[in-house]
């Protein structure tokens, strides 16, 4: 019996220690949560996690947040010129407008973000996740998109000059109206996409695979499409002035009003 009464004063005795340990932690989650919210913590580097965020209009070029979780983040119209953000996740967070000229974004998450308009001019995307973003009218002349993928991505008038695109995935995305123009596009599937007056002029297009591709009032002038296929490809309107078309494969392919002039066709003669 006294054994008994003994554990039931140990037990009460502990117990607002108990509590107490538990409003503790309690107050300490509220508070972390509370820090990973803050903004001004994630600019100074305090924290990595910045879910939420609201950093529209910042000030961050040249700064380091590599590996920081911003997804659903406001980045609308930030400037982020040369900032690294290797590895960060950014699902469906909005970087419209934000200036990402030689950032570095390599191998980043952004499924689902919003890049429209955004400056990506000469930005390192090796690897990067962009599937489903919105890049509608985004500059990326001069950006390294080696191996990123763009499944579904919205594209349509975006600026990819001079862009290096090998082996990037490209599956359903959207691309009407593009800018390629000495893009190099070696070996890609671009298989039944919409190229609709998109401009390819002196583009590497080495063996591409455009079967069933709608290419037309595209300008792919110049372009080395040698041993390319275009197999159903609708190619209507299109201009292949000066291209190389050794080797590739145009059966089934429509060419009303295609262009072919100077151009060199797959039995290796050119046009005159």
């Amino acid at each position: 019996m006294q054994a008994k009464l003994e554990n039931q004063d140990i037990v009460r005795m502990r117990s607002p220690g108990k509590r107490l340990s538990i409003a503790g932690a309690g107050l300490a989650l509220a508070m972390g949560a509370a820090l990973a919210a803050d903004p001004d913590a994630f600019v100074s580097g305090a924290i990595k996690d910045c879910v939420e965020c609201n950093l529209a209009g910042r000030d961050l070029q040249d700064r380091n947040f590599q590996r920081a979780k911003l997804d659903r983040a406001n980045l609308k119209g930030a400037n982020l010129a040369r900032a690294s953000l290797f590895r960060s996740t950014l699902l469906r967070a909005d970087l419209s407008g934000a200036n990402l000229n030689g950032a570095n974004l390599n191998a980043i998450d952004a499924k689902w973000a919003n890049l429209s308009g955004a400056d990506l001019t000469e930005a390192l995307l090796f690897e990067a996740d962009l599937s489903s973003a919105d890049l509608t009218g985004a500059n990326l002349k001069g950006a390294r998109l080696g191996r990123a993928r763009l499944n579904q991505a919205m594209m349509e008038g975006a600026k990819l000059a001079l862009a290096d695109l090998r082996g990037a995935r490209l599956a359903g995305a959207r691309l009407k109206g593009s800018d390629f123009r000495g893009a190099m596009l070696n070996n890609l599937n671009l298989r039944e996409l919409d190229f609709r007056g998109s401009d390819f002029t002196l583009a590497d297009m080495v063996e591409v695979d455009l079967r069933g591709a709608d290419l037309r009032d595209a300008i792919l002038a110049g372009v080395d499409l040698f041993g390319a296929n275009l197999n159903g490809a609708d190619l209507r309107g299109a201009n292949f002035e000066g291209a190389n078309l050794e080797n590739a494969i145009l059966s089934d392919a429509k060419t009303e009003g295609t262009k072919f002039d100077a151009a060199i066709m797959p039995d290796g003669k050119r046009v005159e």
